[in-house]
């Protein structure tokens, strides 16, 4: 379930658990510098994990990591770069709203902590924890066009074959009128899927 190459960097520790947590899959390094003379300085480097309700199945997401020098005794900070609709996770910049990531961090987790913990996430959001608080409200309010909306961008940024072809057509009709794609998504998902809201805050923009 996991996808993303093991990245070899730093001392055994970090090698050994990069292997065990990221699997045998494609690489993708990205290295701070500071790391060429083969003591670990700090790296940033990409993984993935698959999503896990229903709205996200087939997607496939993106993760940065970043391991700071302190680790294992700080956390990685981590966030999502291919972009979802989740109540913990920020629809703008990936931001993970995640306990183990913050204050509940312990020196003996790792790397796979982290991953496992994220698809868990995927799988059972907590719209009473919120890092992006208009998900959440669609969520708790809306659970079927969350559901909906969570599809789309699933299928939109993350890869996954199903999504709604009358959310789709509302896209389109507004990408037709000059509008940037992306724009478009965000403003629609924010406001209920109501063209003319989501009109007068493309304009407003």
């Amino acid at each position: 379930m996991l996808d993303a190459g093991a990245i070899l960097v730093g001392p055994g520790i970090i090698q050994r658990e990069r292997r065990s947590s990221l699997g045998p899959a494609r690489r993708q390094r990205r290295v701070a510098a500071g790391c060429r003379d083969g003591q670990h300085r700090g790296a940033e480097d990409q993984a993935g994990v698959q999503g896990g309700a229903e709205e996200r199945g087939g997607g496939r997401y993106q993760l940065e990591i970043k391991i700071p020098e302190t680790y294992p005794f700080n956390p990685p900070k981590v966030r999502f770069i291919t972009k979802i609709w989740h109540p913990n996770i920020s629809s703008v910049t990936g931001a993970i709203c995640l306990d183990i990531l913050k204050d509940q961090w312990a020196a003996a987790m790792t790397l796979r902590t982290v991953l496992l913990s994220l698809q868990a996430l995927l799988a059972a959001a907590e719209p009473d924890d919120p890092q992006d608080a208009v998900v959440a409200n669609q969520y708790k309010q809306n659970p079927e066009m969350f559901k909906q909306t969570a599809r789309l961008w699933a299928h939109v940024y993350a890869g996954a074959p199903v999504s709604s072809p009358e959310y789709t057509k509302k896209i389109e009709n507004l990408c037709a009128m000059g509008f940037d794609r992306n724009a478009v998504i965000v403003a629609l998902s924010s406001k209920s899927w109501d063209v003319e809201t989501a009109t007068e805050l493309l304009l407003s923009n």
